[in-house]
């Protein structure tokens, strides 16, 4: 567990100030372009103030920032692997387990980091957020899992693959269709039934509800009318993130044996 820390400590230390500032930047131009943008386009259809979308949207979009991190953590370890950084770590008196350990922490810490921005500037474009401390503490827990998850998958590709080309082209397989087909950016009644039976499946979802009724005030309401059981998120999140390490542990084992 110490090695684990101690070479989480020393890959945020190596962000430079432009990643810093790329990670504060990213998910704001997403709350202000893309939420403000669209609510003109979807939000009139929507119940409640003008406010309303900004509100619906941004745990999608969380959820997608959540994503991004975890293709920079694969992408970060696939550069190591090729720089022979890798090779460094195993010939160190450390368990193999704490490298994967230090990958999954940096991605967990920036998705939570750049989840407290986006509710910071939803804040300040109108949304009203709850001031349970519960219901924050549920929902970071919930993005957390998520980016657990997503990371395990990252990291397992990053494992198989050696080009980065090859890298980008797999995960971005996975990486809009989990967006996309969920209820991070429209109402689940408002999806044809086969999207809905892709929703429903689909991990994003379950984040991204959970987040509405946790983090933000209406949030039954903005959950439509096809609520998923608040249980069912924390489950689903749950083996998500079970489901992504055991792949990245896997793979992790077959790359460095």
């Amino acid at each position: 567990m110490h090695a684990a820390i101690t070479i989480w400590n020393k890959q945020l230390l190596k962000l430079s100030p432009e990643e810093t500032f790329g990670l504060l930047l990213q998910p704001i131009l997403w709350v202000v372009l893309f939420g403000v943008g669209m609510k003109g386009l979807i939000g009139q259809g929507l119940p409640s103030d003008d406010n309303f979308y900004i509100s619906f949207m941004a745990p999608g979009i969380i959820a997608f920032s959540a994503l991004g991190g975890a293709i920079a953590g694969g992408s970060i370890w696939l550069d190591e692997r090729r720089r022979g950084i890798v090779n460094e770590y195993l010939v160190a008196p450390i368990s193999r387990l704490s490298i994967l350990r230090r990958n999954a922490r940096t991605i967990v810490t920036t998705t939570l980091f750049q989840a407290r921005v986006l509710i910071i500037v939803a804040l300040r474009k109108g949304s009203a957020i709850a001031v349970d401390p519960i219901g924050w503490i549920g929902g970071m827990l919930l993005v957390g899992g998520f980016g657990l998850g997503f990371a395990g998958i990252a990291l397992a590709v990053a494992s198989k693959t050696t080009e980065p080309g090859a890298y980008h082209a797999l995960i971005f397989l996975l990486n809009l269709p989990l967006l996309f087909l969920s209820t991070a950016l429209y109402p689940l009644e408002a999806l044809p039934r086969w999207m809905q039976i892709g929703a429903q499946i689909n991990p994003t979802s379950y984040v991204v509800d959970g987040l509405r009724r946790l983090v933000f005030e209406d949030g039954l309401s903005m959950a439509g009318d096809d609520v998923l059981p608040l249980w069912s998120c924390f489950l689903a999140i749950g083996l998500f993130a079970s489901l992504g390490m055991g792949l990245a542990y896997s793979a992790f084992r077959s790359a460095v044996e």
